[in-house]
């Protein structure tokens, strides 16, 4: 049974509240909060948005958002507590008097978290209007959300205007990654148990995959995705997050400024790939049309409606390597593309064989033990290790045996969503599952230099089949260090 964790009471303000963003995530993850009594009482929920609309039509639009995204139906008793929580404001946020409206709340005694689910090129309008107002006291906070920035010098841009009116312990930027319990569970897996924390270098790890595929197209982001683009919008923060956490060294506490201490001496440690070395590393790809499921899926220049090239990726692989103690010699794959053959997201930690096959006589060669880390489908953890198979002889035939952790085993269990995770630490006050400013300014360098080198090289996207598993150069990157990618 979950525990009841119920911060104090705050005015919860949703920039953007008739967004996409709103709908599909926080307006859900809010409703379950609710219904696992995790919301103060007092707590009020505000909604502002350019266009006028009555209350009614207002809760409607909730309510209707909830209808088609929540993943059962509506508690009566639930929603009549939570549509009662909600007051809505029309308010143009590039003007600063508009502002004047919020400041009439009454915000005696409560936390104030101010949620900007709006474009990144809002954001200094909205901080200017709230701070100029007086209304960015310390008991604000400010929960952000990708894309921060286009490169390091947009990011830098944005996060001045931030810090301009807002301090560093007031900001949340959210990497909803951080936020999925698999990846929660990746810590305890690596700091509580002796037997991974003992054995989690360079002596005993091989390789280190992180994929995160997707069957989906751009799904309307045209604009959004053809000047952004897969390493942008995938690399340069989930997959590095993920990867920083599975390299981290133990911090001496889990408080946030520790965790994200660790964090960055990894991004500060990853290898320079340049215009001299990007072709050894790195594969780009982008999809043609194919079949999904049965289905014709349209190509990328046929989803942006262009009929010139694009050289947007929507596939990108990169040989990462961190140059530290622990890590040198163990390459880190990052793989992520859109209408790949199946949806998968998983960290693949493979073992060095053992240096004598002790069992050789029965068992020419003995495969690799490895961990896989499921984000999707199934999330969990299995372990590959080897047994004799069972019989009357004295023979040492030995198979692969799977020892599978499933975190949702039981049927019709509600899976804990992110955002409902991460929207509660910051009504708690708790930074440790967000990303520091420093952590993005870091992984943009390192991002900013191999996009750079490709366009100094020229290198355009390789064309795959929608419905495959991306360019076969993907697979020749990998297969020239004598591995292949887990399947």
């Amino acid at each position: 049974m979950n525990e009841i964790i119920k911060p104090q009471a705050c005015n919860f303000i949703i920039f953007g509240i008739k967004g996409d963003l709103s709908k599909r995530k926080l307006l859900p993850a809010l409703y379950y909060l609710e219904k696992k009594k995790n919301i103060h009482n007092d707590t009020n929920i505000i909604g502002i948005s350019r266009s006028k609309c009555n209350i009614k039509d207002n809760i409607n639009i909730i309510k209707k958002s909830l209808l088609n995204f929540l993943e059962e139906k509506i508690n009566n008793e639930v929603w009549l507590k939570f549509s009662a929580r909600f007051k809505f404001y029309n308010l143009d946020v590039y003007n600063n008097n508009n502002f004047i409206k919020l400041k009439k709340i009454n915000l005696k005694n409560k936390n104030i978290i101010y949620y900007f689910a709006t474009p990144p090129s809002t954001f200094s309008y909205i901080c200017e209007g709230l701070g100029k107002n007086k209304m960015n006291t310390k008991n604000t906070r400010i929960i952000i959300e990708k894309p921060l920035g286009e490169n390091l010098k947009s990011y830098n841009y944005i996060n001045k205007i931030l810090l301009k009116y807002f301090k560093e312990t007031q900001i949340y930027r959210i990497d909803h990654y951080l936020g999925k319990e698999i990846i929660l569970n990746l810590l305890a897996l690596r700091f509580s148990n002796i037997l991974f924390f003992s054995n989690w270098n360079n002596n005993i790890i091989d390789s280190v995959q992180i994929t995160i595929f997707e069957q989906i197209g751009i799904e309307g982001r045209t604009e959004y995705f053809n000047k952004t683009g897969q390493t942008r919008d995938m690399v340069q923060n989930h997959l590095l997050q993920i990867l920083t956490i599975i390299a981290m060294a133990p911090p001496s506490n889990l408080n946030s400024n520790n965790i994200s201490i660790e964090k960055i001496k990894i991004l500060r440690s990853l290898r320079r790939i340049d215009y001299k070395n990007i072709n050894e590393n790195t594969v780009l790809g982008q999809y043609t049309s194919g079949v999904i499921n049965n289905n014709n899926v349209p190509s990328y220049l046929e989803e942006i409606c262009i009929n010139n090239k694009s050289n947007t990726e929507t596939f990108v692989v990169i040989k990462a390597n961190i140059d530290n103690w622990q890590w040198f010699g163990v390459p880190f794959y990052l793989r992520t593309g859109k209408r790949i053959k199946k949806k998968i997201a998983e960290i693949v930690i493979y073992f060095k064989n053992l240096p004598f096959n002790l069992f050789n006589k029965f068992n020419k060669k003995l495969l690799q033990n490895k961990i896989i880390i499921r984000l999707y489908p199934n999330e969990g953890i299995e372990i590959k290790i080897f047994n004799k198979l069972s019989g009357l002889n004295n023979n040492y035939k030995l198979r692969s045996t799977k020892l599978n952790f499933n975190f949702y085993e039981k049927k019709n269990i509600h899976k804990c969503n992110a955002y409902e995770l991460l929207i509660l630490e910051a009504m708690l006050g708790n930074q440790s599952l967000f990303v520091s400013g420093n952590e993005i300014k870091e992984s943009w360098k390192w991002i900013d230099l191999i996009i750079n080198s490709w366009k100094k090289k020229k290198i355009k996207p390789i064309i795959y089949k929608s419905g495959t598993w991306g360019p076969k150069e993907s697979d020749i990157l990998i297969q020239k260090d004598g591995r292949k990618w887990n399947k």
